[in-house]
C-alpha cells in the first residue's frame, strides 16, 4: 500500500474527491482525514503501480484545485 498525505492548505477536498473518481479504475482507495492531511492508501496489483497511480493523483488533484482557485 501507498499513502499520500495532501495538505488541506494545499488541496481541495472537492479536488481530491474528484481525481479519486478519475484514478478509481486504476487502484483502490481508502480516504481519511488526518489532522491537517486529507490521506488517501492506495492499493493495487504492484508497488510500482500504486507508487504511479498515487503520483498521478496527486498531481490531478492539485491542477484541479490550482484551476479552481484561478476562477
Amino acid at each position: 500500500m501507498t499513502e499520500l498525505r495532501l495538505h488541506r492548505t494545499l488541496y481541495l477536498g472537492t479536488a481530491v474527491d474528484a481525481a479519486l473518481k478519475v484514478y478509481g479504475s486504476y487502484a483502490t482507495f481508502e480516504q481519511l482525514e488526518e489532522g491537517d492531511h486529507w490521506v488517501v492508501r492506495v492499493s493495487s496489483t504492484s508497488p510500482v503501480r500504486e507508487r504511479r497511480v498515487a503520483r498521478e493523483l496527486a498531481n490531478y488533484a492539485l491542477g484541479l484545485t490550482v484551476a479552481a482557485h484561478g476562477r
